[in-house]
């Protein structure tokens, strides 16, 4: 299974896939409210766009397992006294769902990042609603740090937030 997850950039040629597999209310429901949902292929052209953009401070991958495109992950690196610290998200089409998919992009994208950038610490926040997510987290070796009570407002609920950091 591992041989069969690759991390590739994004490219225009999966604008059609990427709307339709991140046209989804129940991936929209675990993350920030900047990924659109309805999500068009507007959407997976802004996003394609921004990913080809150079920016040293955000790294973007497109999920394959085999030759699919399955979901994103990405890393955005912080500023000034955090710059050392980077925060880490990810997401997969349904259909990829419980396939340990997640778990070993998330562990191929957290090696290459600490061997390949001075982060040294990599941190994933989680909606109390996503245990899914909070599972790939551990399996990827990532441990709970803190719970930030009512932190997040989403679709109108107010919910805690699980903070999951991994040392280098």
């Amino acid at each position: 299974m591992d041989q069969e997850v690759e991390l590739r950039h994004f490219h225009r040629n999966m604008v059609e896939r990427l709307a339709h597999l991140a046209d989804n209310p129940k991936i929209a429901a675990h993350v920030r409210d900047n990924f659109p949902s309805p999500y068009s292929v507007a959407d997976a052209h802004f996003w394609i766009d921004l990913c080809s953009k150079v920016n040293a401070n955000a790294f973007q991958r497109a999920i394959y397992y085999g030759d699919e495109f399955v979901g994103g992950i990405g890393v955005l690196r912080q500023e000034d006294i955090h710059r050392n610290s980077a925060e880490i998200g990810y997401w997969l089409g349904e259909p990829y769902w419980g396939k340990n998919i997640a778990t070993t992009a998330l562990i191929r994208m957290t090696d290459w990042i600490f061997e390949n950038t001075s982060i040294n610490r990599l941190f994933a926040g989680v909606f109390e609603t996503n245990r899914a997510s909070m599972r790939v987290l551990e399996k990827a070796g990532y441990e709970l740090e803190a719970v930030h009570r009512k932190a997040i407002i989403k679709n109108g609920a107010v919910l805690d937030e699980h903070l999951f950091v991994r040392l280098v």
